[in-house]
């Protein structure tokens, strides 16, 4: 399956920009599942093999790198499924939410 990778943020001179809030969009999404825990957790490692879950049950996956570490996952999106799994630790952790109508930000 061809793997679509891409970055949602990056550092830039003026500080971190963030795309994240697209996570948010609920005409694309219906769960977003969020990960917050310090470096060296597993978050990364857990996201990997949900994906391959996921890739192995047939259904394509796109992998948001981290824009300080690409060799390090911020997120992986299911769009069939419109579904994701992200790192909710900072910066990322900005991301603005909609849940049953009320807004919020992590």
């Amino acid at each position: 399956m061809a793997k679509i990778q891409y970055f949602l943020g990056g550092n830039t001179p003026s500080g971190f920009y963030s795309l994240y809030h697209q996570l948010s969009d609920p005409e694309r999404f219906r769960a977003v599942y969020i990960i917050k825990s310090g470096p060296g957790s597993g978050k990364s490692t857990f996201m990997r093999r949900v994906e391959r879950h996921v890739q192995a049950a047939g259904l394509e996956t796109e992998q948001v790198l981290c824009s300080g570490d690409p060799d390090s996952l911020d997120g992986v999106i299911v769009p069939a499924l419109g579904a994701a799994v992200v790192d909710g630790t900072a910066p990322q952790g900005v991301v603005p939410l909609v849940h049953e109508g009320r807004s919020f930000s992590l």
